[in-house]
C-alpha cells in the first residue's frame, strides 16, 4: 500500500536520511512510488530469484539474511529496524557492467512481524544527486560489509576446521542403506532368518502393504524364539517390535545418533513424511563415522565396577568434547548425554544393590534439578529421591540403599548436594504413603522453604525402577495437586517477585547500558522453567524435560505451534550459552558460573538472547495472567 499522512510510520520516513531536506510536495511524490509491505514472522520478504528492483528499508522488526544452497541454510547477518535490504544490487544500480552471468543465492525472511518500505531504484535515482544521501548510502554499505566479512571469516573458520563432509552434519539420506531388508506381515519366522542370513543383515522391517508396521532383529530371533522354543512355521508378526522408531531422511546423523541412544536400539528405520521406508541407518554404521573409542561408552559405563567407575566420567566428556567441537546444537548435545548419565545413574543404582541385596518391595528413583530437566553437561552436585511401595520393616532396607547409591554416584564423581536434596535423607527418601503426607505438608503451608522444595521436586524425571509404581505415585500428585490451589498461587507469585529482565533494542545499545552482565541461570533459565512447570502442573503435567513439557502443552492447545516454537528457541539460545561457557571455563580450569558478560557473546549471540528474553517474558506474563497476579 502506498503511504498516507496518517500512517504511524510516516514521520519515521520523512526524517530517514533518505529523505531528510525534501520539501512537503517532493516527499509526497516520492511516496506515491515507493510501497510499504508488511510480513509476518517467517515469511520471506526477499526469495533469492527475486529481481533486485530496489531498496526495503525495515521500518519494525527484524529479519535475517539466509545464503541457501541445495536446501541448507546459513544465516549471513541479522537486520534491524533502519537496516535496509537489497545493497547487493546496488552495483547494478550504479551502471557497473556484469562480467559473469550472477544467480542470487541469498534470500531475507522475517524473524517477527515485519513492516518495510519499498524504494524503487528510480526513487534512490531522484535522490542520488544530494551528497547527503550519497555519504549515508556509502557508511551503510561499509558498515554491512564489515560485518558480512566478519560472519563469512568465521564460517571459513569452521569450515577449514571441519568440513561439509564431517558426518555430523552429513543427512542420513547420505548414509542409510537402501533397498531395506523387509518381510511381510504372515511371512513365516524362518522365512525371516533365511532373509537376514542370505542379505547379511542384522534385522528386516516388517511390511503391511506399504506401511510399516514392525521390525525383527537378530536379538529378537535368539529371544524370542530360540530361547522361547517358537515353532519356526509360526507368523513373523509374533516376534516383531511394534510401531519402531523411525526418522526423516532429511535428519541429521546426530540426530539419528540421539535417538539411537536414547532409546536403547541398534536399527532406525527412515520414513518420509508420506510413510514410505526409504533405508535404514545402524547405530554400528553412525560408530563408524567417528572415533568408536570417544562414542561408544556405553560399554565402558555397563562393565565397570566401584573401583573403577570414575573412570566413566572422562570417556563420557570425551563424547561431550566431540560433540561441543562439532558445533552441533546445544540441544541435540544434551540429549546424547543426558543418556549416557542415566545410564550411569542406573548403573550406579545397579551396583548398589549388589552391595545392599534385592528389595523388599518395588521402589522408583527420580532425578531432579539439572539432572531431571537433562541438563547436566557436566557432573555437578547430586539431587534425587527416591519411593518405595509401603511395607513392613522396609525403612531400613531404604534408607541403606539410598545412602548406597550416594555412595556410588559419589565415586563416579558427582558432588553431594549442598542442600542434601538426595535419597540418603529421610526427607528424600519415603514409602508412597510417606510422600503422600509430604506433599500435602508442602501444600498446606506454602513456606518460602515448601516453595523451593516443590520447584526442586517437579524437575523430576523417572529413571529406573518399578514403572507400576511410578504411575501410582504420579497419580498421588495428581490428588495432592487438586487441593494445593494456595501452593499454585504463591509459586506464581514468586514470578512476580523475579521478573524477566528485558534489555533495550537494538543490541549496539547494550554498551551503553549500566547493565553489562547476565546470569544466564537466574535471570533466564530458572524464570524459564518456573512458569513452564507451572503451567504444566496445572495441566497435570508433573514429569518430564523442558521440551516434553512443552509438546504436552501444545498438545493440551495450552500454546500454540508457534509460540511453542517460540519457547523452543529461547531455551536453546539460554542452553547454548550457558554450554559454550560452562565448558570453556570447564576446560580453562575456571571455577563454574551462569554469569555473562555481553562482551563475551557474538553479535548473533546477543540479538537471540534479546528474542529469548521477549519470549520467556511472555511466558511469565502467562502464568501472572492464569492467576490474575
Amino acid at each position: 500500500m502506498t503511504l498516507q499522512q496518517d500512517n504511524p510510520f510516516f514521520e519515521k520516513i520523512n526524517r530517514h536520511p533518505l529523505f531528510q531536506g525534501v520539501s512537503s510536495e517532493v516527499f509526497s511524490e516520492l511516496m506515491e512510488k515507493c510501497t510499504l509491505r508488511s510480513y509476518k514472522k517467517g515469511d520471506t520478504v526477499l526469495y533469492k530469484k527475486t529481481p533486485r528492483e530496489g531498496l526495503l528499508i525495515i521500518l519494525q522488526g527484524m529479519a535475517e539474511v539466509l545464503v541457501n544452497s541445495d536446501n541448507l541454510g546459513e544465516v549471513l547477518e541479522v537486520l534491524q529496524t533502519n537496516d535496509i535490504i537489497g545493497f547487493s544490487s546496488l552495483a547494478d544500480f550504479l551502471g557497473e557492467p556484469q562480467t559473469h552471468v550472477y544467480h542470487y543465492t541469498v534470500e531475507v525472511k522475517a524473524i517477527e512481524d515485519t513492516t518495510c518500505l519499498q524504494v524503487p531504484y528510480s526513487v534512490v535515482e531522484e535522490r542520488w544527486p544530494d551528497e547527503n544521501v550519497r555519504d549515508f548510502v556509502l557508511r551503510q554499505v561499509s558498515v554491512r560489509l564489515r560485518d558480512i566479512y566478519g560472519s563469512l571469516a568465521e564460517q571459513v573458520e569452521l569450515a577449514s576446521k571441519w568440513g561439509e563432509s564431517d558426518p555430523f552434519i552429513q543427512r542420513i539420506r547420505d548414509i542409510m542403506h537402501f533397498p531395506v531388508n523387509s518381510i511381510s506381515l504372515n511371512d513365516t519366522i524362518q522365512n525371516v532368518a533365511k532373509q537376514m542370513l542370505e542379505k547379511k543383515t542384522t534385522s528386516v522391517l516388517v511390511m503391511d502393504g506399504v506401511k510399516l508396521v514392525g521390525i525383527i532383529t537378530e536379538n529378537d530371533i535368539v529371544a524370542r524364539v530360540v530361547a522361547s522354543n517358537v515353532r519356526l512355521n509360526r507368523p513373523a508378526f509374533e516376534i516383531m517390535t511394534t510401531d519402531p522408531y523411525s526418522i526423516s531422511p532429511d535428519a541429521y546423523y546426530y540426530e539419528a545418533l540421539s535417538t539411537l541412544l536414547m532409546s536403547g536400539i541398534k536399527h532406525l528405520p527412515v520414513v518420509e513424511d508420506n510413510g514410505e521406508v526409504v533405508g535404514i541407518v545402524t547405530l554400528s554404521d553412525l560408530m563408524r563415522k567417528k572415533d568408536r573409542g570417544k562414542l561408544n561408552v556405553i560399554q565402558t559405563i555397563e562393565d565397570s565396577t566401584s573401583e573403577n567407575i570414575g573412570e566413566v566420567k572422562d570417556a563420557i566428556y570425551k563424547v561431550l568434547e566431540t560433540l561441543i567441537h562439532d558445533e552441533l546444537p546445544s540441544i541435540y548435545i544434551l540429549e546424547v548425554i543426558t543418556k549416557l548419565y542415566d545410564r550411569l545413574v542406573r548403573h550406579c543404582v545397579e551396583l548398589a544393590l549388589q552391595v545392599v541385596g534385592k528389595p523388599p518391595v518395588p521402589f522408583s528413583w527420580y532425578q531432579m534439578g539439572s539432572g531431571g530437566r537433562g541438563e547436566q553437561f557436566l557432573l555437578t552436585d547430586q539431587d534425587h529421591f527416591l519411593v518405595y511401595e509401603d511395607g513392613e520393616d522396609v525403612t531400613e532396607y531404604f534408607r541403606l540403599l539410598g545412602a548406597e547409591i550416594v555412595r556410588q554416584l559419589t565415586l563416579a564423581g558427582y558432588e553431594h548436594c549442598k542442600g542434601k536434596m538426595m535419597a540418603s535423607e529421610d526427607a528424600w527418601c519415603g514409602s508412597i504413603s510417606t510422600w503422600s503426607d509430604r506433599l500435602r505438608r508442602w501444600s498446606v503451608r506454602s513456606t518460602t522453604e515448601h516453595i523451593l522444595l516443590g520447584q526442586n521436586f517437579f524437575s523430576m524425571r523417572f529413571v529406573y525402577g518399578d514403572a507400576s509404581l511410578h504411575n501410582r505415585f504420579l497419580s498421588v500428585i495428581k490428588e495432592q495437586n487438586a487441593k494445593a490451589r494456595i501452593f499454585m498461587y504463591q509459586m506464581a507469585k514468586v514470578e512476580k517477585d523475579y521478573p524477566v529482565p528485558t534489555l533495550d533494542h537494538p543490541i549496539r545499545a547494550l554498551f551503553r547500558l549500566e547493565k553489562t552482565i547476565i546470569d544466564i541461570k537466574k535471570d533466564v533459565l530458572f524464570p524459564f522453567h518456573h512458569c513452564l512447570q507451572i503451567l504444566a502442573i496445572k495441566n497435570g503435567i508433573y514429569e518430564g524435560t523442558p521440551l516434553q513439557k512443552i509438546a504436552t502443552l501444545t498438545k493440551s492447545n495450552v500454546f500454540t505451534k508457534d509460540f511453542a516454537d517460540g519457547l523452543k528457541f529461547a531455551y536453546s539460545v539460554a542452553i547454548k550459552i550457558r554450554v559454550s561457557q560452562g565448558w570453556t571455563r570447564f576446560k580453562q580450569g575456571k571455577e563454574s558460573t551462569s554469569v555473562v558478560k555481553f562482551t563475551h557473546l557474538k553479535s548473533r549471540e546477543k540479538e537471540e538472547l534479546i528474542q529469548a528474553l521477549k519470549i520467556i517474558k511472555s511466558l511469565q506474563n502467562q502464568v501472572l495472567a492464569l492467576f490474575a497476579i
